[in-house]
């Protein structure tokens, strides 16, 4: 069986490969990288991508879609809150240990809270970027809160950080641990035994939220 991959040159010095979300192979190479040397590389790790691939918890068919009812429960930082829908021209979303809504807002709830969650994650992954930055000597130049699809996090060359907005669903250790591990790709750009031991002293529970993001990481993608 033939496994189909992405390549991606850029100014880099190894080559990794990446299994996304949507099961998309992508191998970022040095430029200039033999497509036959990466090619063998791919043959050598087939073991390593067919169990991947055939992760069904990690790479789910299916999303879990919400009703817009008072009752349901919404996602936030790890937490269930109960969603409580009002008479009201209120157009935004007030949170008060739960979620209160106007019932106007019901054709476009899920544009209304993915704009509310987009605002809290701006703020509380900024206050992370910032203070775990300041621990590890770093420094980043922009970060960027936005649709990742596939991915938690990433970083740039220039030092730009990426970050799902879905992440503000997860528990705070989560999000500190994607946070920690962008952040660490500025020390050690692979994950080497080095990089691990980066992050876990800065994230002790690192491997605890691995092991969430593999299990609840679909909860994140469904709607509210």
């Amino acid at each position: 069986m033939d496994i189909d991959y992405q390549i991606k040159f850029s100014k880099r010095r190894t080559i990794t490969i990446t299994v996304e979300r949507d099961r998309t192979i992508v191998v970022k190479a040095p430029a200039g990288t033999e497509p036959q040397k990466i090619a063998k590389i791919i043959e050598s790790k087939k073991l390593w991508l067919y169990e991947k691939l055939k992760n069904e918890q990690k790479y789910p068919e299916t999303q879990q879609i919400k009703e817009f009812v008072s009752g349901e429960t919404v996602l936030y930082l790890g937490k269930r809150y109960r969603l409580q829908i009002e008479k009201s021209n209120e157009e935004k979303i007030r949170f008060a240990g739960k979620f209160i809504v106007a019932a106007t807002t019901a054709d476009r709830a899920s544009q209304v809270f993915k704009d509310w969650y987009k605002k809290q994650a701006s703020i509380k992954i900024l206050e992370r970027v910032n203070y775990y930055a300041r621990n590890l000597g770093v420094q980043y130049n922009q970060i960027f809160i936005s649709d990742l699809k596939y991915r938690w996090g990433s970083c740039t060359p220039k030092n730009n950080l990426n970050f799902n907005w879905r992440l503000i669903k997860a528990p705070m250790f989560v999000l500190d641990y994607v946070v920690v591990h962008e952040l660490t790709h500025f020390l050690e750009s692979n994950h080497t035994p080095h990089f691990w031991t980066i992050v876990e002293t800065q994230v002790p529970g690192f491997r605890k939220a691995r092991q969430w993001l593999k299990e609840n990481g679909v909860l994140l993608e469904s709607e509210f």
